[in-house]
């Protein structure tokens, strides 16, 4: 039992260690990159919502029409 505590305590710092190492390899994208691929989710996004509120309206006036 005592050399579990002490295995898991050395462990550390070696993950420590292999997170460190994996962030230096992160390549982070430039401002223009990143500006374009924003503008791209909030206008799929925009679109995506336009589309969902027009099946809403357009199922609504079905089961309406169907209820009625």
């Amino acid at each position: 039992m005592g050399n579990s505590s002490s295995e898991e305590k050395a462990s550390k710092p070696k993950f420590f260690d292999g997170v460190k190492a994996e962030f230096k390899k992160i390549t982070w994208p430039d401002r223009d990159l990143l500006l374009r691929q924003s503008v791209a989710v909030v206008g799929v996004s925009i679109v995506l919502g336009g589309v969902i509120a027009i099946l809403d309206m357009i199922l609504q006036y079905a089961v309406d029409f169907l209820v009625k």
